[in-house]
C-alpha cells in the first residue's frame, strides 16, 4: 500500500476530540481579579442581584462557591487558582457572591498560625 493510497482525515463515524479551552478564554484576558480575593477566602452565596443570570463557567463556580474556599473551587473546577480567582471574583462584584476573610491586618501571629495548622491538617486528611 503506497503513500498515496491511505485516505487522510478523519472518518465520520470517528468521534471528534475533546475541546480544549484555554484559561485565558474564560476571563475574556484578564489575569487579576475585579476584587481582592484572597485563595484561602471562604465564600457564602447571596444573590443580591437575581435579575442578572449567570452562565458557562460562572455558573459552575458560583454552585460551589457556598461554604467553601477559592483554593476548593479551583480543585473541584479543575482550573488554575487564577483563573477561578476572576471568575469569583466577577461574582462577588456582582451581588452574588460574599467574601469572608480569614485574615485580616488585624490577625493576630497566633491565628494566622492556627489558620496554617488547620489547613496542613486538613491536606493530610484528604
Amino acid at each position: 500500500m503506497s503513500h498515496r493510497d491511505v485516505t487522510h482525515g478523519r472518518h465520520a463515524a470517528e468521534p471528534a476530540p475533546p475541546a480544549f479551552v484555554r484559561s485565558f478564554t474564560l476571563t475574556r484576558g484578564r489575569a487579576v481579579p475585579r476584587v481582592d480575593l484572597p485563595f484561602e477566602a471562604t465564600l457564602v452565596v447571596t444573590d443580591k442581584n437575581p435579575d442578572s443570570p449567570v452562565r458557562g463557567q460562572h455558573a459552575e463556580a458560583l454552585k460551589l462557591c457556598d461554604g467553601r474556599s477559592v483554593a476548593e473551587i479551583a480543585a473541584e473546577m479543575d482550573l488554575p487558582i487564577g483563573v477561578v480567582r476572576v471568575l469569583v471574583g466577577d461574582l462577588v462584584a456582582d451581588g452574588k457572591v460574599e467574601v469572608r476573610r480569614t485574615l485580616t491586618d488585624d490577625t493576630s501571629l497566633d491565628e494566622r498560625r492556627d489558620l496554617l495548622q488547620r489547613t496542613l491538617a486538613g491536606l493530610l486528611v484528604s
